[in-house]
């Protein structure tokens, strides 16, 4: 192959790599988010006894949150679930049954721009979710009748509400070590901590957390990797729980006998 031709294709895979980095950069919220909003009449679609209550913001922004209700009993506490990067709690309702059942309510917020909730969305957003959910929370439940559940985009989201309160307990499903180490296994090529604009750090949430954890991961995760949670070990804590799902995926982990088991011990007591 001639020099010419060789620096012709060292061009080309220039303009390649600068192209989809910019992509990245610009497009990245994009990547990451996937959220379905609804109208303000809309009816949600939901076959389990709920509620729907806004939390008022500011002038421009508002959460949305529907609070599904245990059928026969007195609630005895409250799980605060946040919910993963796609579509809107409508589309996570039906996980509220596995708590709902042993009489705990759930409460589910939705994120600017998903479902109801009004705002333009930034990690300062999500925070600010956690912290007005779980404030809310704690006017009507004590920190020990309170869990807070993260699946997915919302295990990070979760880690940093289980910081400002306390809980009983902090649940996270299919986590991650942050958005930035997340980004860097799929774009490792590029200098990604200099690019995001999203870096939701759980590892170092986890520090601060005193409540215990239980994370669960499965080997077969093909969204977020098993390698990226299993980092998370690091910041565990005496008590804490790591439980591998073996042939798990990204969306089948509460189907596996592992998950039943302990969520079934941790939500009886």
């Amino acid at each position: 192959m001639s020099r010419k031709r060789i620096f012709f294709w060292i061009q080309i895979i220039i303009i390649i790599y600068c192209a989809a980095g910019i992509a990245l950069y610009y497009l990245q919220t994009r990547f990451l988010f996937h959220p379905t909003k609804l109208a303000a009449d809309h009816t949600f679609n939901i076959k389990v006894p709920f509620k729907e209550f806004l939390i008022p913001v500011n002038k421009t922004d508002t959460i949305s949150v529907v609070k599904f209700i245990p059928a026969d009993s007195i609630p005895k506490g409250v799980v605060i679930y946040f919910h993963g990067n796609m579509h809107n709690v409508e589309f996570y309702a039906p996980f509220a049954q596995q708590f709902t059942k042993h009489g705990y309510e759930v409460w589910m917020p939705d994120y600017p721009g998903f479902g109801k909730s009004t705002g333009e969305l930034s990690e300062k957003k999500l925070y600010d979710v956690a912290w007005q959910v779980q404030r809310l929370a704690l006017s009507n439940y004590t920190g020990s009748n309170v869990i807070i559940y993260g699946k997915s985009l919302g295990t990070g989201v979760a880690a940093y509400a289980a910081t400002v309160a306390t809980c009983r307990a902090l649940v996270l499903e299919t986590p991650y070590y942050s958005i930035t180490d997340l980004f860097n296994h799929y774009a490792w090529m590029y200098p990604v901590s200099l690019m995001v604009k999203y870096t939701i750090p759980t590892h170092t949430f986890l520090e601060d957390v005193k409540a215990p954890v239980t994370i669960f991961h499965g080997t077969d995760d093909n969204v977020i990797p098993y390698s990226c949670a299993e980092k998370l070990k690091g910041n565990s804590k005496k008590g804490d729980l790591f439980i591998t799902i073996p042939g798990g995926s990204h969306r089948d982990i509460a189907a596996h006998a592992e998950y039943i088991h302990a969520m079934d011990s941790l939500l009886k007591n």
